[in-house]
């Protein structure tokens, strides 16, 4: 179904990102950073359609299908290297650091704070060119809203 769109994404030197682009692979990242754990919780579920809804100004409907798309993208996509470089080149900084916003309240969703996704965090923090400070002040900010 993505064929297409990992092919453009894998590619030596892709070209930056489409806006629907983008949408698919920042939520195929959230998705990935929710399913690292081995449980892919309603909470994390909850917390990726609250993201893409205020990142985007989706409706309700438009975000679920957005979702579905990215669950699906996230299952066939190959690494997540892939993934944050194709961001990494679409996405400003500052765009950036919101993104990891996104996931830390994604990680922090279900209550539990597991090995893998901060494993993932540090990992896909730092390809995206994110400090680690940077990183924890955007983490200190999700959960002081929790």
């Amino acid at each position: 179904m993505f064929s297409d769109f990992l092919r453009r994404l894998t590619a030596p030197a892709p070209a930056p990102l489409s806006d629907p682009d983008a949408r698919l692979a920042i939520g195929a990242l959230l998705v990935r950073l929710a399913r690292a754990d081995g449980d892919y919780a309603e909470e994390e579920i909850v917390q990726i359609d609250q993201a893409l809804s205020k990142r985007y100004g989706l409706s309700d409907a438009e975000t679920a299908a957005l979702r579905q798309d990215c669950e699906a993208l996230e299952a066939e996509a190959p690494d997540t290297v892939r993934f944050t470089r194709a961001i990494k080149d679409a996405v400003d900084h500052d765009h950036r650091v919101s993104v990891i916003e996104a996931m830390w309240a994604v990680v922090m969703a279900d209550g539990v704070r597991d090995e893998a996704e901060d494993s993932n965090m540090r990992m896909i923090s730092s390809l995206l060119g994110v400090s680690d400070q940077d990183s924890n002040a955007a983490r200190l900010r999700v959960s002081t809203v929790s």
